[in-house]
């Protein structure tokens, strides 16, 4: 598992370990690990050209620490110091000694024959580099790049260089994983000691390029619990229900459908098709689409006489295309049993309801259903997706799946929210909800708890689209069909 710490929490770290260790030493592990980051990227070090764009703070310090490492094998190494008199001063010592230069307006503050000045020597050196090194502002930053720095930026992502963040791409928020303004986009972030929620999170996670975590020796300092949880292979392969020799059909669980009408009877089918691939021993189906369902899907238990005569099941799933059924939603939500609420669902189910529930909730809206539930934009969640999959989780008392390109899963009583990133840009088709939908209520109704039901299934689903596309648009029963697949790579990690 991959877990990510608040910048208050990283701090409060690294002061303890630094207390320990001679002065300086953590910010040398750290350029180190960063040096060799970039000396892999770079391929060939000596002869290559080193641009560094260091700020006031500690990541600069880094930046230059480690160009002085690159310049001693070879590199030509300039920076270009953004605020000159706040320079880490032994870092620019060290880069100095070592042969790097400094250009910009900085030059006249170090001297030196090789220095040069002017903002067209800036420009020139990032255009003509091989490697340019964010270390413009660390994971305190709030808000945008300024002007200064955002210029550097722009010309940064003009150049044919690679770009390498310092712990964070510069004009992110490392907290949130929101971008209010211009910030650096990177294609390799170094983050150093554990990963930043920032990275974890879109739009951010954009900005990061590939991450890649030094480790400095903080894992002894940080609390179990994180901010951010990302499962990987391993850990989702525990989760996964296994049947045992004395297992039968309703002891692995059953899990209701109630989903579909005559004007969506598809988005029933695609539900079905994810639940029969979840792990459930059995599907029932109530609503209006039961012939589509009986002839796609002949195993499924059909019934028309609504949830509280389908029979016994351990969990429900409710509402993709539902229409207008409101009356279905809310016999579903007294439910006592575990309930996911999807699609038109959400719309219609009433949110005292939903807190008053004593089972399990599990809401699965995209974007635009989140922001309509919490009367703001749709841009407004997408621009601040940690914020407000915990706003919702908390106002619902319910546990949360927000979906999008990054998948954030928040449970109702706080702590750590998960991320899943496994899926593919080719999942963003019609009806691939509706099989995450009856995937993760198949995993509810074996027994997985909400939090553990949404996180497997968004990764399950992620890999499948991924399986599923291969490079190509796909459908999603395509998705289904690839669930499967994603199940035995899993199971196969955990072994």
């Amino acid at each position: 598992m991959r877990t990510a710490y608040s910048v208050e929490t990283v701090r409060t770290a690294e002061r303890a370990l630094m207390a320990r260790l001679p002065e300086g030493a953590l910010m040398q592990r750290a350029a180190a690990g960063l040096a060799a980051a970039c000396a892999g990227l770079l391929g060939r070090v000596y002869g290559s050209r080193v641009v560094l764009l260091v700020g006031s703070g500690d990541n600069g310090g880094d930046a230059l620490y480690a160009g002085a490492r690159l310049a001693r094998r070879g590199a030509g190494v300039a920076a270009v110091l953004l605020a000159p008199e706040r320079a880490h001063a032994a870092g620019l010592a060290a880069l100095l000694r070592a042969g790097g230069r400094v250009v910009g307006a900085g030059a006249d503050t170090v001297g030196g024959a090789a220095a040069a000045a002017g903002v067209g020597a800036v420009e020139e050196a990032i255009l003509r580099a091989d490697l340019v090194v964010d270390g413009i502002v660390g994971i305190g930053g709030k808000g945008g790049l300024r002007p200064d720095a955002a210029q550097l930026a722009a010309c940064a992502a003009e150049s044919r260089a690679a770009v390498v963040a310092v712990d964070l791409p510069s004009g992110v928020d490392a907290d949130t994983g929101e971008v209010h303004g211009d910030a650096v986009r990177a294609d390799l972030t170094v983050t150093f000691g554990t990963h930043k929620p920032g990275l974890l999170i879109d739009p951010a996670r954009a900005y990061a390029g590939s991450v890649r975590l030094v480790d400095i020796g903080l894992d002894g300092e940080l609390p179990d619990e994180a901010a951010l949880e990302a499962l990987q292979h391993a850990d989702v392969a525990r989760l996964l229900p296994v049947p045992g020799a004395e297992s039968d059909k309703y002891r692995r669980g059953v899990v209701g459908i109630a989903a579909g009408s005559a004007r969506y009877p598809g988005a029933a089918v695609l539900a079905v098709s994810g639940a029969l691939r979840g792990g459930a021993g059995a599907v029932r189906y109530v609503g209006p689409a039961g012939d589509a369902v009986i002839s796609r899907f002949p195993e499924t238990l059909v019934s028309d006489r609504g949830p509280k005569h389908a029979g016994r099941v351990q969990a429900w799933v409710v509402g993709p295309g539902a229409g207008d059924d409101a009356s279905t939603v809310a016999e579903v939500l007294a439910c006592d049993v575990p309930v996911l609420v999807d699609a038109d669902g959400l719309r219609l189910a009433d949110r005292d309801a939903v807190r008053a529930r004593t089972a399990p909730t599990l809401m699965t809206p995209h974007a635009g259903e989140a922001a309509a539930l919490l009367g703001v934009s749709r841009e407004t969640v997408e621009g601040a997706r940690l914020t407000w999959v915990r706003e919702l989780a908390s106002r619902y008392g319910a546990t949360v799946l927000l979906k999008g390109s990054t998948t954030l899963i928040a449970d109702a009583r706080g702590g750590a929210v998960r991320v899943n990133a496994t899926g593919t840009p080719w999942l963003a088709t019609a009806g691939s909800g509706d099989v995450l939908s009856g995937l993760a209520g198949s995993l509810l109704a074996s027994g997985l708890s909400a939090l553990d039901a949404g996180s497997a299934a968004a990764y399950l689903h992620g890999l499948a689209g991924r399986y599923a596309a291969d490079g190509a648009p796909a459908g999603a029963h395509d998705v289904a069909a690839a669930i499967p697949e994603a199940w035995r790579d899993v199971r196969d990690a955990g072994h």
